[in-house]
């Protein structure tokens, strides 16, 4: 008699411990949640055009004095060469690149799928302000210089 109650508690332990590392499975890590920072930009390929996301990391730039650009999977692309841009322009200097992989759901297939993650900070460059006020006063003189032409 004791021998099968023990049998019995062992298989409710088997049970017990195989819905544990079902949950385990199932579940994503634990992420950690962390407040939305006010100077990072969440790039998407379909959302917006290309240099939506260049003159918003430039008004980031002048706001917060660096910005952070983050995407994921087919988006990264997208990030580096927005990146690339407002280096090349003379705009920001890099501060730190980081990759690392995400645990997603799937939608489709309703599995785990793990995707890349590039997050990019940029800081102010030293001619920033020089290079935005000759920009500005570029536009200025074409817009004098256009409405002097409809006269």
């Amino acid at each position: 008699m004791s021998l099968a109650v023990s049998d019995r508690k062992r298989e409710n332990f088997r049970a017990k411990m195989a819905a544990v590392q079902m949950q385990r499975v199932a579940s994503p890590p634990p992420q950690s949640v962390e407040a939305p920072k006010k100077n990072r930009i969440q790039v998407s390929n379909t959302k917006k055009p290309l240099f939506f996301y260049v003159n918003l990391a430039k008004r980031y730039i002048e706001q917060y004095n660096e910005v952070e650009l983050s995407s994921l999977g087919m988006a990264i692309t997208t990030v580096i060469t927005i990146a690339e841009i407002l280096k090349n322009n003379g705009l920001a200097i890099e501060k730190k690149v980081s990759t690392s992989t995400v645990g997603m759901k799937d939608e489709s297939k309703g599995r785990l799928v793990q995707k890349a993650k590039i997050e990019i900070v940029l800081g102010k460059s030293e001619k920033f302000d020089a290079i935005m006020q000759m920009n500005a006063d570029v536009l200025a003189a074409d817009s004098v210089a256009t409405e002097g032409t409809k006269k």
